[in-house]
């Protein structure tokens, strides 16, 4: 990233951000935590790293390719191959069980089987929950569905916005230690926002948004 800063704060600038306005590399293998306040861009940043949007100034670039030059078939190859990402509001289909939301992104990647799949349920705690409604899941167990979903493919980088927001301690651990594991297997990096310092992953690297 290269003085990257989102349209809306042209005008307040960068200043006290360690992020925006700013050269940073995330290098593959290492562990990076963002922690902000709400609406200070913690959502932007990881849209923008994922090429959902583009309202910034400054440059992004993966390796020496600028982002912005990518078509929607380089997009899609980095999104099914490099790069894992678990939105905060999920986007989760409310009228399907957690197996089939989950098996949705396993069809497109092929990366997971049937098996691999029902161990992270196991180690996650929800078992049960597999073949249950979205709908009828708490907050918490939809988080742990959608963090299944999300090691459901290949990557060089994860990238978690905040992560564990409706998880108490103990699922927090299981979930942060479920990632921390799959992202030393693939050699991969995590790059996390949060609003403080709940990511209970060991971090290589904070920056304060």
């Amino acid at each position: 990233m290269h003085d990257v800063l989102p349209a809306v704060f042209a005008q307040r600038g960068g200043a006290e951000s360690e992020v925006w306005c700013r050269d940073i590399t995330f290098e593959r293998g290492k562990r990076y935590l963002v922690a902000a306040h709400s609406g200070t861009g913690k959502s932007s940043l990881c849209s923008y790293l994922y090429g959902y949007r583009n309202d910034y100034s400054g440059s992004i670039k993966f390796g020496s390719t600028d982002i912005t030059s990518l078509n929607i078939a380089q997009w899609c190859e980095v999104r099914c191959r490099h790069l894992a990402y678990l939105p905060q509001e999920m986007r989760l289909f409310p009228e399907l069980t957690a197996m089939e939301n989950v098996e949705l992104k396993n069809r497109l990647t092929g990366y997971r089987s049937k098996d691999d799949i029902t161990q992270m349920f196991e180690r996650l705690g929800i078992p049960e929950k597999k073949d249950q409604l979205m709908a009828h899941l708490s907050i918490g167990q939809q988080q742990r569905v959608a963090i299944i979903r999300t090691l459901c493919q290949p990557f060089d980088f994860i990238l978690l916005d905040e992560p564990v927001s409706h998880l108490d301690e103990t699922n927090n651990r299981l979930a942060a230690t479920l990632v921390a594991e799959e992202a030393a297997r693939q050699g991969a990096g995590i790059i996390a926002t949060s609003v403080g310092n709940d990511v209970m992953i060991t971090i290589d690297k904070g920056y304060k948004l």
